[in-house]
């Protein structure tokens, strides 16, 4: 498996963003939030979005590094998600602290968050 965050994975669409936060459903691990919704049945790799809430961090460049935080925490780890999960996600992680975590407290956190998402969907 290549370690790698392509486009193909990137969650771009606002219809499908919006879909998500109108019937998806949601799981948290302070200090992270994920919103998924499953939509077809095809083995595509999910498609996943970040997002820092501009309420907490005013800064656009502490907004961005956290983004980069959480991005290189996903594709490090992204074999848990594409190994288990059957069907195609839409999947959004949101940071809900108001303070910067380390990468390596973000990493477990999001490995746990990720491990509840598949016992969740199994």
């Amino acid at each position: 498996m290549r370690f790698t965050f392509g486009k193909a994975e990137k969650l771009k669409s606002r219809k499908q963003i919006e879909q998500l936060f109108v019937e998806g459903a949601s799981l948290k691990e302070y200090p992270l939030r994920i919103r998924f919704l499953k939509i077809s049945t095809a083995d595509v790799p999910p498609k996943i979005a970040f997002s820092v809430p501009k309420r907490n961090f005013k800064r656009a460049v502490d907004r961005i590094r956290i983004k980069r935080l959480l991005r290189e925490c996903y594709r490090v780890n992204k074999h848990l998600f594409s190994d288990s999960l059957r069907g195609e996600y839409i999947i959004m992680f949101l940071y809900t602290d108001r303070i910067e975590w380390k990468l390596v407290d973000l990493e477990k956190k999001m490995i746990s968050l990720m491990k509840k998402l598949i016992k969740n969907e199994s």
